[in-house]
């Protein structure tokens, strides 16, 4: 029982201590600046290569199975991923979970993810300057970041498909 309990509270812990790491100011990803390129494998084990979707518009969703605001984020991200697909927009899960186990394949099925979504390693949180979750990322067809948003909540939603069919346009 209290190594069930550990293994629940684990995560939210480690969460809080990342916050807490200070980062250089060099270290922090800014609105403008090339997205850090990653190649991971999806829950499915596909490759999921970011330098692949140039020409695309991409979100990526930090998340955790077990935050609320991410699970809240997730069917509005799922409907701008039917929405707008086809035109050009790429959403790419990137939990922040500690292993592509069952509890995290059983969310992506209960959730009816539709999108690719990969373990975002440690090196991967760091260079996205991962410091709370959910946090959104948006990158234009080059390449480049456009947005980040911390947290969700209907403005937040607002906002990020407002960019989207800009950032679709261009």
């Amino acid at each position: 029982m209290f190594t069930s309990r550990f293994r629940r509270i684990l995560p939210l812990v480690a969460a809080l201590l990342l916050l807490l790491l200070p980062l250089p100011a060099s270290a922090i990803l800014q609105k403008g600046q090339p997205a850090p390129l990653f190649s991971l494998s999806s829950h499915a084990g596909q490759p999921v290569n970011l330098a692949a979707y140039k020409g695309k518009v991409v979100v990526l969703d930090f998340f955790a199975t077990w935050c609320l605001p991410c699970r809240e984020s997730i069917p509005h991200l799922i409907s701008l991923s039917k929405k707008y697909g086809s035109q050009g927009l790429q959403i790419i899960g990137m939990s922040v979970d500690e292993e592509m186990d069952k509890t995290l394949k059983e969310f992506i099925t209960d959730k009816k993810i539709s999108y690719p979504v990969v373990l975002a390693n440690e090196d991967l949180q760091a260079d996205y300057a991962l410091r709370s979750i959910p946090m959104i990322w948006v990158v234009n067809k080059k390449g480049i970041v456009a947005e980040k948003y911390q947290g969700y909540n209907d403005k937040v939603a607002k906002n990020i498909e407002e960019l989207i069919r800009k950032l679709l346009t261009e």
